[in-house]
């Protein structure tokens, strides 16, 4: 369906933008949504495209600001579609130039609008008035000899793209900032440019910037290579305590000394056992990874020591063991507590004489193994319980190493969390926005009881619920958070943008309970509730059903059968 912004008709406020904006000075952020926003004087940011200019050259410089523009514009969509979901598309649309307004950047004037999205067709006129960056040419660079609205400009293609489902072009045909006496913008679909394949280069990575990354991903590639042959490849993470691992690592890989890893469940074991191989002198030798706790107690020992035909029932034909397979490498047993006694006779035999003998066998066979254990839990406390022999418990206590758990580096959460977004991304062939700076907000809250394997998990699953081109909420990453697994104290009560404009503290207007509890002790029924909303939601959109239908969060159908029932809708018109 085809729709026309008249100008003469006025379109919707900006309250459930504004309603957005949360004010957490306490902790120096500001959120508009999901996003994290800052708030920056135009000085500064007139010193900073100065400075681009003169090191990159006009052209490279304004290819930087259409994409910086290009990317907020993409969040803004995504956030217009959220709050606006059952408006016209027009309301849709002018979120954009709004939220521009709201940001301070610019004051939008639309003068003709007509969008057409089953077809496909878009066309917009606009006047840009009072652009900052029209004032930071005034102040900083002088008149430009071409339009300077450079990071406007990139946003309302950004944006309009991302609400048309296609590309749309904006130009700007009129600047102030290089001599002209208004600032105005065109946009239609890029096929309707005849200069549309040369524009949109200035939306792809410079080519010198482009041959810089590509250089660095090749040395980044390089050294990763080099790491693995020279077996320094640790994983992820550049927190002092995760450091002091590796270092400790790097003195244990070079010996031939057993290792004891200790820490929580998916802090990482196997990743720092496999470390400890690559680094050690038996890197070109196999590594055999073993989870004690997922192999029956019965089968534990043929399983690590090997059996010989016709040792018990179904044993139809001789094979190693797993130590048998790492011979001349190493052998990673995660969750070593789980084993029998008699597999832990066996294998301190291995770590004392070097030697095994398989289920079943009377013979002695030599194998030439490092062996790295770990546990989540206090192998003292189950020497001490009787539970895990005391002279095995020595042997591999010689160098004992704690990995941390997720809480106690989460400096290395957005490299984690990065890490496995390219990894799912790749492997659901998916392409995100990444995680929201809320959700990231929340991922740095919470205590991560699973540690590193949760977080993937987590991970994995706000990929797989966000869209294409979208932002990961975090609503998307969890789906119920125990207040207890977050870290104690509540966050402080945001400020918001009151009536009048001014930044007053969200906890003055009283929480849900407290007005829940204040209509319920003063007997107030729910239909008067109802009735009392609908009224203040009528007057509020000037008597608009279809605005108060929005600002209650209903379909505009639903209000209108609740208006007349109560009567209001009667009233209303006898009072018109």
């Amino acid at each position: 369906m085809a729709i026309s912004y008249k100008p003469q008709l006025k379109h919707r406020d900006f309250q459930d933008l504004t309603d957005q904006i949360r004010f957490l000075s306490s902790e120096g952020k500001i959120w508009l949504g999901e996003q994290r926003m800052l708030l920056m004087a135009v000085s500064a940011m007139g010193a900073f495209r100065r400075e681009m200019v003169n090191s990159m050259g006009v052209e490279r410089a304004k290819g930087f600001f259409l994409r910086l523009g290009y990317q907020s514009g993409l969040k803004d969509a995504e956030l217009a579609r959220k709050l606006r979901p059952h408006c016209d598309e027009i309301d849709i649309f002018l979120a954009g130039p709004q939220l521009h307004a709201l940001k301070g950047m610019v004051n939008v004037i639309p003068i003709q609008v007509d969008i057409d999205k089953e077809a496909g067709e878009f066309y917009a006129e606009i006047e840009w008035v009072d652009s900052f960056e029209v004032e930071i040419c005034q102040t900083e660079l002088g008149q430009m000899e071409a339009p300077a609205c450079w990071s406007l400009l990139g946003y309302a293609c950004a944006y309009t793209s991302s609400f048309m489902g296609r590309e749309v072009i904006f130009r700007e045909t009129n600047c102030r900032g290089c001599g002209d006496d208004k600032c105005i913008i065109v946009g239609k679909p890029a096929e309707q440019w005849e200069d549309a394949e040369e524009f949109a280069r200035y939306f792809k990575a410079d080519p010198i910037m482009e041959e810089l990354y590509d250089l660095q991903s090749q040395v980044s590639s390089l050294r990763s290579s080099l790491k693995k042959q020279q077996g320094q490849y640790y994983g992820i993470g550049q927190s002092a305590s995760y450091n002091k691992v590796c270092k400790m690592i790097d003195k244990a890989a070079l010996g031939k000394v057993s290792v004891l890893l200790l820490g929580e469940t998916g802090v990482g074991k196997e990743v720092i056992a496999r470390s400890v191989h690559l680094r050690s002198e038996r890197a070109e030798g196999p590594f055999v990874a073993v989870n004690c706790a997922a192999i029956p107690p019965d089968l534990i020992e043929s399983e690590l020591f090997g059996v010989e035909k016709g040792a018990f029932t179904g044993a139809n034909q001789s094979r190693p063991g797993r130590f048998e397979r790492a011979n001349d490498g190493t052998i990673f047993l995660d969750e070593v507590v789980e084993l029998t006694p008699r597999a832990q006779a066996s294998l301190l035999r291995v770590l004392q004489e070097g030697e095994l003998e398989r289920v079943g066998d009377n013979r002695t066979r030599s194998v030439n193994v490092r062996i790295i254990a770990a546990t989540n839990e206090s192998l003292a406390d189950a020497v001490e319980a009787g539970k895990f022999r005391a002279d095995l418990y020595y042997r591999l206590n010689v160098f004992p190493v704690h990995i941390p758990p997720l809480r106690e580096r989460l400096e290395d959460l957005p490299l984690l969390a990065e890490h496995f977004l390219r990894k799912f991304e790749a492997e659901y062939n998916k392409h995100t926005l990444g995680l929201s700076d809320k959700a990231l907000e929340m991922c740095l809250r919470y205590r991560w009881p699973g540690n590193i394997r949760e977080l993937e998990n987590v991970i994995e699953r706000g990929v797989i619920l966000t869209d294409n081109n979208e932002t990961i909420s975090q609503d998307a990453l969890f789906a119920v958070v125990p207040d207890s697994e977050f870290h104690q104290g509540s966050p402080p009560s945001p400020e918001i943008i009151g009536d009048t404009g001014q930044v007053i503290a969200g906890d003055s207007l009283g929480g849900a309970a407290h007005w829940a509890e204040s209509i319920i002790s003063n007997n107030v029924s729910l239909d008067k509730v109802e009735e009392t909303l609908m009224q203040r939601a009528m007057e509020m959109s000037k008597q608009n059903v279809s605005e108060a239908a929005r600002i209650l969060g209903l379909t505009r159908p639903a209000l209108a059968y609740r208006l007349k029932k109560s009567g209001i809708l009667q009233k209303t018109e006898r009072g018109l």
